[in-house]
């Protein structure tokens, strides 16, 4: 495994605002083999977050239901014409692996937030 990060100040992981959301939607993001438009509902708002999910799952339609982790507060960005409105928060491609959601261990409220 990859060595540790170095520290950094607790000011700066409260800036982060790491939720559950559900995914409710998985599209196509045009002239990408990578890329794909979820959309995410987090209960009082529902977001378009774009990952590069398609050649990681063979069943992209199996992740719509899905409660997983995501980073809302990113400055949107567009991506091959994409706007995306977060980050999907998953474990394993930074280290070469393919890569898992991480899930909460029981339903929990869209929107919850991870301390």
């Amino acid at each position: 495994m990859p060595p540790i990060k170095p520290t950094i100040p607790m000011d700066v992981l409260e800036k982060i605002d790491i939720r559950i959301g559900t995914i409710t939607e998985v599209g196509d993001v045009a002239g990408s083999k990578k890329l794909v438009r979820l959309h995410v509902d987090f209960g009082d708002y529902t977001r378009q977050i774009v990952a590069g999910l398609k050649e990681e799952r063979p069943d992209l339609t199996a992740l719509i239901g899905l409660q997983t982790v995501f980073v809302v507060n990113l400055e949107p960005r567009t991506i091959m014409g994409a706007l995306s409105e977060g980050m999907l928060f998953d474990a394993g491609y930074a280290d070469g692996l393919t890569p898992v959601f991480l899930l909460p261990e029981r339903p929990v409220p869209n929107g919850m937030r991870a301390a």
